[in-house]
Parts: C-alpha cells; sequence; structure tokens
C-alpha cells in the first residue's frame, strides 16, 4: 500500500520561497510519475507539477518560471521547490501518485 506524507508548508510573505516535500513508503518509487496538486478554498485541485521516473517535468502555466519539481528516487522524496510566491498560490497542496494522495501541506502566502 502506497503512502504519501507531504511536508514543508507554512506561512510566508510574498516574493518568498518554500520547499515542499513528498515522502514515499510501500511502492517502487522510481517506476511512477509524480504529481503535485493544490486546491485553494472554493476551487478545485488543480495540476501543479508533474515529474516522471526518468526525471521529466511538466508545469501548469501559472507556475511555469517559479516553481521547480524534482525527486530523489534512492531516498523516495518528490520535491516542488516554490519561488517568488504570491498571494494566489495560497492553497493546501498535495502530492499524489497513481491513485494515492497524501493529506497535504498548507502554503499561505500573505504580508
Amino acid at each position: 500500500q502506497v503512502q504519501l506524507v507531504e511536508s514543508g508548508g507554512g506561512l510566508v510573505q510574498p516574493g518568498g520561497s518554500l520547499r515542499l516535500s513528498c515522502t514515499a513508503s510501500g511502492t517502487i518509487f522510481s517506476t511512477y510519475t509524480m504529481n503535485w496538486f493544490r486546491q485553494a478554498p472554493g476551487n478545485q485541485r488543480e495540476l501543479v507539477a508533474s515529474i516522471t521516473g526518468g526525471g521529466s517535468a511538466n508545469y501548469a502555466d501559472s507556475v511555469k518560471g517559479r516553481f521547480t519539481i524534482s525527486r530523489d528516487n534512492d531516498k523516495k522524496i518528490c520535491y516542488l521547490q516554490t519561488n517568488n510566491l504570491k498571494p494566489e498560490d495560497t492553497a493546501v497542496y498535495y502530492c499524489n501518485m497513481i491513485k494515492s494522495w497524501g493529506k497535504g501541506t498548507l502554503v499561505t502566502v500573505s504580508s
């Protein structure tokens, strides 16, 4: 059974940065694409970034140039480096692998 645990969220001022982590257990991590989603209050969950097992990444237009997804297959961790954060980035961030989801980590961008 796959388990995903996110960490690294918090309160940050506009323009600040956070590095989110997603630690996986119970699966062959390197095989699968990892995804980061986010959900703001009142909004649908949206895909932010994806990375294949081989390291190919894709991003939502809203975060291109500001967010970077990466992975460490040996440690079974997927990272989301978030830079130049904006108030509209405020959301609960979730990692996803196949049909498994973590419980999320809250990112709040506010002055």
